[in-house]
């Protein structure tokens, strides 16, 4: 007869939700993502070949797993697939100041940062792996009305 389990069916610090990212050079993003956004290192697990078969890095107070690219198991990273859908989310107490941390430590400015209608100072990088990040700070709590009325005036998001 077995033992019941203590295991945490979630971690000590990590959310339900975690984004699991594929680079070409995991070890050189995580010393960008220490550069950009103050990330710590939490883990790596490096294979037989030297790449990162599991890395784990904290942003603020979430987790952030990274793996190198391994395309004989069809892991590839935003570059050799020509791009990514996905934007990464990141609220921080000082947007324009991380945001010019990350464009020093290397990530490129898709969209400059600016006082949004939702309520948000915002911004969007992309960063040396060709991940997309938005990074924002609450600044304005808005009513859903708000928001939409602010939707419908001339030059909103800008």
């Amino acid at each position: 007869m077995s033992t019941p389990s203590k295991v945490k069916p979630i971690p000590t610090g990590m959310h339900s939700l975690t984004p699991h990212l594929v680079c070409a050079g995991a070890a050189e993003a995580i010393e960008f993502y220490k550069k950009a956004f103050g990330a710590v290192e939490g883990a790596r697990l490096p294979g037989p070949d030297g790449k990162l078969m599991h890395a784990n890095v904290t942003i603020g107070d979430s987790s952030l797993m990274l793996v190198d690219e391994m395309p004989e198991w069809k892991s590839l990273g935003p570059k050799a697939l020509g791009g990514s859908p996905v934007t990464i989310h990141l609220y921080v107490e000082d947007v324009d100041a991380v945001f010019a941390q990350a464009v020093a430590a290397g990530a490129q400015v898709a969209m400059p940062v600016a006082d949004m209608f939702w309520g948000d100072r915002y911004g969007q990088l992309v960063d040396p792996f060709g991940h997309k990040w938005s990074v924002a700070t609450h600044i304005r709590d808005m009513t859903p009305d708000e928001i939409r009325n602010a939707l419908d005036c001339p030059g909103a998001g800008q």
